[in-house]
């Protein structure tokens, strides 16, 4: 059965109340479930809740960040998650972006590049059980292992963007993650890691044939994200650099209105799945289609309900 995942927690239900949600999912035909981690949950306390509630489903993170923990607690917290759920839990990091890092978590935006290339490093001579005493280029680790042995290491999964992280999840990731990208620009992406990996994909959806609603929800979700620096970049390099310098432009004066009005329709039509649900889950296919392996819907506000949205945009309605 090809793999089919959801973005959790659901936004304004109480994570003890996610069960009878999880449960849902897994009877329609559901087979994976991936957080996220920004200002909301945590990356694992959700998915260690999942792990207990639905034993047959696969847990991911999309992703962690490899700057707001250390080494060795982030290593802990995967080996948990892969000894309540062995064989089913993937760990997805990645470097997350100058906003989260900087702003949010006081630290230091440094070498991201280098500082996911040595978190990787550490993470598979940890999950062996060995002691790790080692001089990274981006980070120092002394005399650490992990108190409890793990029956089988989790794969890691790289956050990636462009070519030079997206080669690397290919060179020493078991897999990419892939998000903010159009159903077309998985063709350019996916090159880049090579043959035999998993390809996550993020998939943001809007299940509703009220197309200037959708639109509206769309904008502001690509102004939040596609104004942080290593978005921009990513959206250069696929080729929409004209297409989006208004909307950089006048975020940077500070005028968000302008910002808004300034993204096109077809920009917003590539990026955000919307329409009916047939609509909405053939769209999801092209991605299918062009190399995503794990497709992973997050569910966007204004269009159906939950309970409708999860229903219609299951695999097997």
């Amino acid at each position: 059965m090809p793999r089919y995942g959801i973005t959790i927690p659901f936004d304004d239900i109480p994570l003890a109340d996610h069960r009878r949600w999880f449960e849902q999912l897994a009877d329609l035909g559901y087979t994976d479930l991936w957080t996220g981690e920004a200002n909301s949950a945590d990356g694992f306390t959700p998915l260690a809740l999942a792990s207990a509630w639905v034993p047959t489903m696969k847990l991911g993170t999309a992703v962690v960040p490899v700057y707001t923990r250390g080494p060795g607690l982030l290593a802990m917290q995967a080996a948990t998650m892969a000894e309540i759920a062995p064989g089913r839990f993937a760990l997805g990091i990645g470097s997350s972006s100058d906003v989260i890092v900087e702003r949010w978590n006081s630290g230091s935006f440094d070498e991201p590049y280098k500082r996911v290339r040595d978190t990787v490093r550490f993470l598979r001579r940890a999950f062996t059980g060995e002691k790790v005493d080692e001089q990274y280029e981006t980070f120092a680790v002394k005399g650490f292992r992990l108190g409890r042995r793990i029956p089988k290491p989790p794969p890691i999964y790289l956050a990636s963007l462009r070519p030079g992280m997206l080669r690397l999840a290919g060179r020493e990731g078991d897999g990419a993650i892939i998000n903010w990208l159009s159903a077309n620009d998985v063709s350019t992406v996916v090159p880049e890691v090579g043959e035999d990996k998993e390809i996550v994909a993020r998939i943001f959806v809007c299940p509703t044939d009220d197309v200037e609603r959708a639109r509206m929800v769309g904008r502001v979700a690509i102004a939040a994200y596609l104004n942080v620096e290593v978005y921009a970049k990513f959206h250069a390099w696929l080729g929409r650099g004209a297409q989006l310098e208004a909307m950089w432009k006048a975020w940077a004066s500070g005028d968000r209105k302008a910002a808004l009005e300034a993204i096109p329709d077809d920009v917003v039509d590539e990026l955000v799945v919307h329409g009916t649900p047939a609509e909405c889950r053939a769209h999801v296919q092209r991605y299918v289609k062009n190399g995503v392996t794990v497709p992973v819907l997050a569910l966007l506000p204004g269009g159906r309900t939950l309970e409708e949205a999860i229903k219609d945009l299951a695999p097997g309605a």
